[in-house]
C-alpha cells in the first residue's frame, strides 16, 4: 500500500536528504518538496496527500502552526533539529518525531508507524461501525477483548500501548492514542490531552485545568482545551 507524501523545510539540503531516505522506503511516494511553507499550504488545498514532513523551525511560520492551520491535516512526522518541541507536536497528534540528523534506519521507523496507521484505518472498520454498535473488540496480550463503550470510564497513554480504564478492570492494548481515539465514536469519546481521551458521559466535574473521571483527576492539554465544550455540549 502505497503511502504519497511531501516534505516541507526551509533548507534545501534537508529536503535532499528526507528525498534520498524517501526513495528507499518502498511504500512512500514522495511527491514534492518545499523550501516555502505558504507554497505548500496551497499545494495541500489542492491535493490530498497522505504524510506530511515538516520543519519546526522556518522563517515565516513554524511546523507547529503550519500543521495547526490546516483544516484536514494529513500523518506528520516531524523533522527538526530541535528538541525541545517534542511535547507540543505530539499534543497536534504527530505520528513521529525526528532530530536531525537521523539516520535512515530512524527515518524508516518513523515511515512504517504512519503506514501502520494507514493500514489500520483502512483494514479496521470498526471507527465507522461504532457508530452503528455499542462495543468493540480490543487485543491486550493474545485475547480479544469485548468492550462495551458505556463501560469505558477513561483511555491512558502509556508508552508504546494505551490502557483502557473500566469500571472493573483495565486492560493495556499496543496502539497509540489516535488509534486508539479512531477506534471509539466520536459523539461519545473526547480527547482531552495527549495522554487522555474520556467517556463524555463518564466525566463528573470539569474546571480551567482538569476533568474529574470518578477519583481520576484528568489534566486538560492546552492544544484540547477547546475540545472540552463536547463534554458538556457547549462546542
Amino acid at each position: 500500500m502505497k503511502m504519497t507524501a511531501i516534505a516541507i523545510d526551509d533548507e534545501p539540503v534537508a529536503l535532499s536528504v528526507i528525498a534520498a531516505h524517501a526513495e528507499k522506503v518502498p511504500f512512500i511516494e514522495l511527491k514534492r518538496t518545499f523550501t516555502n511553507a505558504f507554497e505548500a499550504m496551497d499545494y495541500l488545498r489542492r491535493e490530498k496527500i497522505d504524510l506530511l514532513f515538516l520543519d519546526i523551525k522556518m522563517p515565516d511560520i513554524s511546523g507547529l502552526d503550519f500543521l495547526s492551520g490546516l483544516h484536514e491535516p494529513p500523518m506528520t512526522i516531524f523533522t527538526t533539529a530541535y528538541s525541545e518541541h517534542a511535547v507540543q507536536s505530539f499534543e497536534l497528534d504527530a505520528i513521529d518525531y525526528l532530530l536531525k540528523p537521523f539516520s535512515l534506519a530512524r527515518f524508516l521507523k518513523a515511515c512504517n508507524k504512519a503506514h501502520s496507521l494507514m493500514v489500520l484505518k483502512q483494514d479496521r472498520p470498526q471507527a465507522a461501525a461504532a457508530q452503528a454498535q455499542d462495543y468493540i473488540f480490543i487485543k491486550s496480550g493474545y485475547e480479544q477483548w469485548k468492550i462495551a463503550f458505556q463501560d469505558i470510564l477513561f483511555v491512558e497513554s502509556a508508552g508504546n500501548y494505551v490502557q483502557f480504564v473500566l469500571g472493573d478492570r483495565k486492560l493495556l492494548s499496543r496502539l497509540s492514542m489516535q488509534e486508539a481515539l479512531d477506534l471509539l465514536p466520536t459523539g461519545q469519546f473526547t480527547r482531552v490531552h495527549r495522554s487522555y481521551i474520556v467517556a463524555n458521559a463518564r466525566v463528573d466535574r470539569i474546571d480551567r485545568n482538569n476533568v474529574y473521571v470518578g477519583d481520576a483527576e484528568i489534566p486538560i492539554g492546552a492544544a484540547f482545551a477547546e475540545a472540552i465544550g463536547k463534554i458538556s455540549g457547549d462546542g
